[in-house]
């Protein structure tokens, strides 16, 4: 479900003197002109390729015949796929990469951090278009599913292990997950995205019913009131970390898809591989030697003793950027915005400074993620709550680019390193003799 705050506004004047528009075509029939299945006009979409506009009162997408017709002259017939040649090479119009920064749909991610929301920037990651005020609602049978076996689950369980379980819950609520339909997909992540959120215990009190994810998942995350400042620096983390290219999460998230897996299927595989420690974990990782920084009025013993275990220093370096993090850097300067932040921030600045004496190590979004939520007394285990969450909207944009390729076509082949066949049959061990 969504809800758009959206109104358009204007007069019967300004529309009598508007020049008439020539008929727009509809999904189906873009993709008959292009030859294509629907899911790959989609694609097209995706790649900046092709521009589709929302049906006036209806869920469709529209598309500009002039625009198809050239994409048509453009095309002739589809290019194949990198990753047929067998390298892990994939087309894809999410997310650059580039020296120091990264951008969604050919948009500076940062810009869009500081001037969107979270469910805005979601919606425009998978369709193109942009929504203002729009608010993702859960549907009552998937949430009500998804909290029920969340709170199953031993008191001891991380955050991590709740999203899986409402996933599963959700999944099983949903009788129509397996509409791989771009619509159908959209209706499915619209509704995961909230139930993910509503399924995860409260610390504090519930958000305003119908604000925006952020409020929504503030309160699981602390049990302290939000203000504005607070709030608008974890929307923008979720914007932030809604897609980064193919992180490890994502590449199983896509394999998921190449089967036709569901979306929350697909969802499943990201949370499998993000909850590893070099992943969606290492935040926590970082907010646990703040916590220790600010404790021992300094940085130089604590990394100190990380260096002399043996242990890297946590929230230091991206193999994608030279320099600083971009997404670091967005919320460094939201957070000095907050005073409340400034022990947090000058424990993550002097871990910098500390480590900078002998090696050029910039921060990266894992120690943003650790100053907020040591700033904010959240848990340890806040930023890959927040890392979960949000990423699951650019799992969605993948698997809707991989719903438009071919099939299983992401098969590598193993070098085999066992013995040489053939082999005798292995003997059976002798039992054990009896005390």
């Amino acid at each position: 479900m969504t809800h758009d705050s959206a109104h358009g506004t204007g007069t019967r004047g300004a529309e009598a003197e508007r020049p008439a528009e020539a008929p727009r075509l509809t999904t189906a029939e873009a993709a008959e002109r292009l030859g294509v299945k629907p899911e790959t006009v989609y694609a097209y979409v995706s790649r900046g390729q092709l521009a589709s506009r929302r049906t006036p009162g209806g869920r469709g997408s529209t598309f500009d015949a002039a625009e198809v017709d050239a994409l048509v002259r453009r095309t002739g017939r589809r290019e194949p796929s990198p990753s047929a040649s067998g390298d892990l090479v994939f087309r894809t119009g999410i997310t650059l990469i580039a020296p120091d920064r990264y951008f969604f749909r050919g948009v500076d991610a940062t810009e869009l951090a500081r001037r969107h929301g979270y469910e805005e920037v979601a919606e425009w990651l998978w369709t193109g278009e942009l929504r203002p005020g729009i608010r993702f609602l859960a549907a009552p049978e998937p949430l009500t599913a998804a909290r029920r076996t969340a709170a199953t689950l031993p008191r001891h369980s991380s955050s991590t292990d709740r999203l899986r379980a409402a996933v599963a819950a959700a999944a099983s609520a949903d009788p129509l997950r397996f509409d791989l339909s771009p619509e159908g997909v959209l209706n499915s992540a619209r509704n995961l995205i909230p139930t993910l959120v509503g399924a995860l215990p409260a610390l504090g009190k519930p958000g305003v019913a119908g604000g925006s994810l952020a409020a929504e998942l503030w309160p699981k995350l602390s049990a302290l009131p939000a203000d504005t400042a607070s709030l608008a620096v974890l929307d923008a983390a979720l914007v932030l970390l809604t897609d980064h290219d193919l992180a490890a999460s994502t590449l199983a998230a896509r394999v998921a898809a190449s089967t036709r897996a569901h979306p929350y299927a697909v969802v499943s595989a990201g949370l499998g591989v993000l909850e590893g420690p070099l992943h969606g974990a290492a935040s926590g990782q970082a907010h646990r030697m703040l916590c220790e920084v600010v404790d021992r009025g300094g940085a130089a013993p604590v990394v100190a003793d990380h260096l002399r275990e043996g242990r890297r220093v946590p929230g230091l370096g991206h193999r994608l950027y030279k320099g600083e993090d971009p997404r670091a850097g967005v919320l460094f300067a939201l957070l000095d915005e907050m005073p409340n932040a400034a022990p947090a921030m000058a424990a993550a600045r002097d871990v910098v400074a500390t480590t900078a004496r002998h090696s050029a190590l910039h921060a990266n979004i894992d120690l943003a993620l650790a100053a907020f939520s040591v700033a904010c007394g959240m848990p340890a285990e806040t930023g890959e709550t927040v890392f979960a969450v949000a990423r699951t909207a650019g799992w969605i944009a993948h698997a809707m680019e991989e719903y438009a390729e071919q099939p299983l076509r992401m098969r590598p082949s193993g070098q085999y390193s066992g013995p040489r066949p053939p082999q005798p049959l292995p003997a059976p061990e002798a039992p054990a003799p009896q005390a």
